[in-house]
């Protein structure tokens, strides 16, 4: 099992919209993936509420049988439109892969 972790911070604002709504737009279309792509076991997204001076402002968290279901996942056009989206809105990313 594979679990595929990614946290952003989002830009005050970006595409026409403030953090806010970008945190949710964002999420919307990440959480659709789980019905785009296949080989996604389990899908899981969150907008931060602490606010912290430490936090991120978005998580996800993805469960893939495989490294080959990951790599499909990454390459997938529903994946890379998100991307695409994302660097827009995102002023930094991070993220972990690793075997559960």
């Amino acid at each position: 099992m594979i679990r595929h972790v990614v946290m952003w911070t989002l830009f005050e604002s970006a595409d026409g919209h403030d953090r806010a709504a970008n945190a949710v737009r964002a999420k919307e279309r990440l959480l659709a993936l789980k019905e785009k792509i296949p080989v996604v076991r389990s899908l899981e997204v969150g907008v931060d509420v602490l606010r912290s001076e430490r936090s991120y402002d978005l998580c996800l968290i993805a469960t893939f049988e495989t490294l080959a279901d990951l790599t499909f996942y990454n390459d997938h056009p529903a994946h890379r439109e998100i991307v695409e989206f994302m660097k827009k809105v995102r002023e930094k990313a991070i993220s972990v892969d690793f075997e559960a």
